[in-house]
């Protein structure tokens, strides 16, 4: 029974949550004392672990909540319910917007985002990069910007060879060794 209320409790938050977690706080909060699931203290407790935890606070009460009353399953199942809601709108979104994906004036709206969102992007790491330099040793600036480089390096030199982007998860694994070997 208790996983049942454990769904339909955080299907309900799912459901009904607008404006961000913060705008959903008065129902979380009626939904977890309404069940008796949590105490005013506790649930206080709970929005402030949550907001020093990476994840939404629903996300992270959801678990929470559902681990603590019924275990992994629990767990599992209230964290289900309560994204269900936001990921079935963006499959019909999506669903409903497959066709404008063929408007020529959508496309030629995407290809002009493109550039800008890469933009954005680098310039972003760029500024990162800088202000990760700035300040520091000229030792743990210069590994700073050797990873920065070689990162560079390696995304141009493989969209040469291969003629194709390196892929994401390709570039998180290679950042992520580069950074433990220029680290370490």
């Amino acid at each position: 029974m208790i996983l049942l209320e454990l769904f339909l409790g955080f299907l309900r938050v799912g459901c009904f949550a607008f404006g961000g977690a913060y705008g959903a706080i008065p129902l979380i909060r009626d939904v977890a004392l309404s069940y008796g699931w949590l105490t005013e203290e506790a649930l206080m407790d709970m929005i402030a672990v949550s907001e020093s935890t990476p994840g939404p606070i629903m996300v992270n009460l959801a678990t929470y909540v559902g681990g603590s009353r019924a275990g992994f399953a629990g767990a599992l199942l209230a964290t289900l319910a309560v994204v269900l809601p936001s990921f079935l709108v963006v499959l019909l979104v999506a669903a409903a917007l497959r066709g404008a994906v063929k408007n020529p004036y959508v496309q030629f709206a995407v290809r002009g985002l493109k550039p800008c969102v890469v933009g954005m992007v680098l310039a972003t790491g760029s500024v990162l990069a800088v202000n990760q330099c700035r300040g520091k040793p000229a030792a743990e600036a210069g590994k700073t910007a050797l990873l920065f480089a070689v990162m560079g390096v390696l995304i141009i030199g493989y969209r040469g060879v291969r003629k194709k982007k390196l892929p994401p998860v390709m570039l998180i694994l290679a950042s992520a060794v580069l950074g433990l070997f220029v680290w370490s």
